[in-house]
């Protein structure tokens, strides 16, 4: 009986040796504007040791924001007959829109291969999900062109030595917010490292959503589609006519 009980109380047993982490972030909650140019973010926080045990010195910490993940469906163009045609194509179900890591020491030298694929720890290993079923050898091509994609427009960043660790103890990090940044629900994860292993993971949410004109005009353009259309169709004809206008008398 008194086995049976410390095999039940095991779980928690090594839970409770295990340290813990006390994360936070700079902003909750970020608001885009029409004057929006980006943020950083800072993630910051704290490695618990329980009973007093001393900080460890080969603790290692990665710090992963993640935005929502979509749907994308990329095309590559080719020249034929002197025009640029869409070609071949490939379709991956879950892409996150926005993938920031940074970790106190590069992620090659901390975890190995098959942890950094569970955990997805650096953009080579985020599980894209290609929808095609078809060539493995087209589908990584065509992931390569995307993740470049998002690397060209600031959406996938990766930093070396991005988080800083005192004393053991505490620890924070800064990630770059693009100024074009999609909006939705943002995830910070924090994980802890030790021996090649992740011990301790703990996660902060993050809202991104637009406020004022930004927010107005959005909720316009997705519950009354057609008068917003016809209202972008009735602007542009208005402008484009005051502009005639105006070079008409500018040249008399």
């Amino acid at each position: 009986m008194r086995k049976l009980r410390l095999l039940l109380l095991a779980p928690l047993l090594v839970s409770a040796e295990s340290p813990r982490l006390v994360p936070d972030v700079s902003q909750r909650k970020i608001e885009i504007i029409y004057s929006f140019t980006g943020a950083e973010l800072l993630l910051f926080g704290a490695i618990l040791y329980p009973g007093g045990r001393a900080p460890s010195d080969s603790a290692q910490i990665a710090v992963v924001v993640k935005g929502p993940a979509e749907p994308v469906l990329i095309r590559q163009k080719r020249k034929i007959a002197g025009m640029w045609v869409n070609a071949d194509s490939a379709d991956f179900r879950s892409v996150p829109s926005f993938y920031a890591l940074a970790s106190s020491r590069p992620i090659a030298d901390i975890v190995d291969e098959r942890t950094a694929v569970i955990y997805e720890l650096g953009i080579e290993n985020l599980q894209l999900s290609p929808a095609s079923g078809g060539n493995p050898a087209e589908d990584r091509r065509f992931e390569k062109g995307l993740i470049d994609l998002k690397r060209r427009g600031g959406y996938y960043s990766e930093t070396d030595r991005g988080v800083e660790i005192s004393e053991g103890v505490l620890y924070r990090a800064r990630i770059a917010i693009p100024a074009r940044v999609p909006v939705g629900h943002y995830t910070a994860e924090t994980f802890l490292i030790e021996k090649g292993r992740v011990i301790a993971a703990a996660t902060r949410d993050i809202e991104i959503d637009k406020s004022g004109m930004e927010a107005f005009v959005t909720r316009a353009s997705q519950r009354h589609s057609f008068l917003y259309g016809l209202a972008a169709v009735i602007l542009s004809l208005g402008l484009g006519w005051a502009a005639s206008v105006g070079f008409r008398r500018f040249r008399e």
